[in-house]
């Protein structure tokens, strides 16, 4: 990692850096994998269990996807059929998570990092709840929830109940986004204990 480039950790947090790292590839592609910090602090991610998406495919909407989850990149959208290897995956994913959580971070100063060890356990979960939902939706949908603006206003609880809304896809609502929404939203009440 070179000097002066953002890593997920310096974003979010390490805890919660680590618990995105895991939780993403699970939710999805459906894989194990585990997760730790490199020495420069970048997420390093190993793949345990599942299938791995080195193929690009279309997503339950149609939409070009590869790796896990990622329809763009750099930019440039993925195309049916390109193909990315296990560590070039891993390393879209943490770029992928970097932008995510930066955005989220601008437009969420209420989840900040604060350095005072009682503010970032309340902080944890809807920290790592908003950035899974960016990750998830775009981070111009999710600067525009109502879940952002809960979580300025610091009133976690209501935050953490507004992640649910976010349950369609293609106009319809989706039993996989109900659970995975249902799990972030426990994650944001409960911290990262809730994970496991």
């Amino acid at each position: 990692m070179s000097r002066g480039k953002l890593s997920l950790a310096m974003l979010v947090g390490s805890g919660v850096a680590l618990a995105l790292g895991a939780f993403i590839p699970m939710e999805e592609s459906g894989r194990r994998v585990e997760a730790s910090m490199g020495q420069a602090g970048q997420l390093q991610i190993r793949h345990i269990s599942g299938r791995q998406y080195l193929t690009a495919y279309l997503d339950m909407v149609g939409v070009p996807t590869a790796c896990d989850g990622i329809t763009t990149y750099q930019g440039r959208p993925i195309l049916p059929g390109m193909k990315f290897t296990e560590s070039q995956c891993a390393a879209m994913l943490e770029e992928e998570l970097v932008k995510h959580a930066a955005a989220v971070m601008a437009c969420t100063p209420g989840l900040a990092l604060s350095g005072d060890p009682v503010i970032e356990r309340r902080r944890e979960g809807p920290r790592f709840a908003a950035v899974s939902l960016a990750y998830n939706i775009g981070p111009g949908r999710y600067c525009a929830s109502t879940a952002r603006a809960r979580f300025n206003a610091f009133d976690y609880p209501t935050g953490c109940s507004a992640i649910t809304w976010w349950n369609r896809a293609g106009g319809a609502v989706s039993r996989g986004l109900v659970a995975r929404r249902a799990r972030e939203a426990k994650v944001c009440r409960e911290g990262l204990g809730a994970l496991h």
